[in-house]
């Protein structure tokens, strides 16, 4: 799954708008619904910031 670095995202929305199964909201702050999420990748790539990153599985 994707995960957000709180620090380092901006709350621009570029992530949201390329992502393919809606996953990412911004309500509060932005968050990546686990259900949603095919970690395809295609949000990290575009990130400006460098705020998204795979979650290393465990």
């Amino acid at each position: 799954m994707t995960v957000i670095d709180p620090k380092r995202c901006d709350e621009c929305g570029t992530c949201i708008s390329v992502c393919p199964s809606d996953a990412i909201v911004i309500e509060r702050a932005v968050s990546i619904s686990a259900l949603k999420c095919a970690s395809c990748g295609a949000c990290i790539s575009v990130c400006p910031f460098g705020a998204l990153s795979l979650e290393e599985k465990k």
